[in-house]
């Protein structure tokens, strides 16, 4: 497997809730607090750890990754995913990064197993990481935006740098290079993530997953970073989902027509009656039904 994670937490982690009694023992953080009008349900505790505990708990996540990684490049995809699921058990749930790289290796793992619901459910929970990790990327970019605004510069002072200096300056500062990468490497994991699910999903069947699928594909296909490869994938799953979706579709809805019948002649039969009775129309002008009754 490819996807990597850092071995310990860098600097520009989530803040850590520190435990000054205790600091082996992990915080609970308050939620967010809430009128007594708010309807809207609190925001779950998240409970953080020490520096010391998060960093020994990220070791023992990655000594389980490793040797699960080993196991899926060997063939053993039952084994591997034991291992990367006790890489995920331990490893704190609000690194989401690294949490996302673990369900997505997951997913691979059921996918190799044939399993198409398991993996489409482990692809989903990277993407839903992935989404946490680039809302705070763009939170942190705001929030860097405004800072600029607020600093009061001289036109003069600025136009008297070096236009190089300048550039050079921005280009080397740690925490925009820091979050250049984070952004870089959510955009490498997306990316496995969706073809895997895109997959799963294609391989499950239905209209629901046909759909998703569709939906995936074409995700993928406005995404910059995707292999020759896998575009072409990409490009002929976009030309075959189309008509499978439909008849998909077609299928189920005329199963849960013929349903809906059965269950409405159970109900008229006591009268006499059948759903024969009743004819839906359309009207070619408007496209709408109505429904006529006609005795047998």
């Amino acid at each position: 497997m490819s996807d990597k994670t850092a071995t310990a937490p860098s600097s520009d982690s989530p803040p850590i809730s520190k435990n000054p009694g205790d600091p082996s023992q992990p915080v609970e953080t308050s939620p967010k607090a809430t009128s007594q009008d708010d309807d809207t349900p609190d925001e779950p505790e998240v409970v953080r750890f020490s520096p010391e505990e998060e960093k020994e708990l990220l070791t023992e996540s990655q000594s389980h990754k490793s040797e699960a990684n080993v196991l899926f490049n060997a063939g053993s995809y039952t084994q591997a995913l034991a291992r990367y699921s006790d890489a995920t058990s331990v490893c704190p749930n609000y690194l989401d990064f690294e949490v996302a790289v673990l369900q997505s290796n997951i997913s691979a793992c059921h996918l190799k197993l044939e399993e198409w619901k398991d993996a489409i459910g482990s692809a989903t929970k990277a993407l839903e990481k992935l989404d946490k990790v680039d809302h705070q990327l763009a939170e942190e970019e705001e929030e860097e935006e405004e800072e600029v605004e607020e600093e009061i510069v001289s036109s003069g002072a600025a136009n008297s740098a070096p236009a190089r200096a300048r550039g050079e300056e921005e280009d080397d500062d740690p925490a925009t290079v820091s979050r250049l990468k984070r952004r870089e490497d959510s955009r490498r994991i997306r990316y496995k993530a969706l073809m895997r699910r895109a997959r799963a999903r294609s391989e499950a069947g239905g209209w629901s997953n046909l759909a998703g699928a569709e939906e995936d594909y074409k995700l993928l296909s406005k995404m910059d970073n995707v292999t020759a490869g896998d575009r072409k994938i990409v490009a002929a799953q976009l030309r075959s989902l189309p008509p499978r979706v439909k008849a998909a579709q077609q299928q189920e809805t005329a199963e849960m027509w013929g349903k809906l019948k059965e269950l409405g002649n159970g109900i008229l039969k006591p009268f006499g009656l059948s759903t024969d009775n009743f004819k839906m129309e359309q009207d070619p002008k408007t496209g709408g039904y109505s429904m006529n009754f006609k005795q047998g």
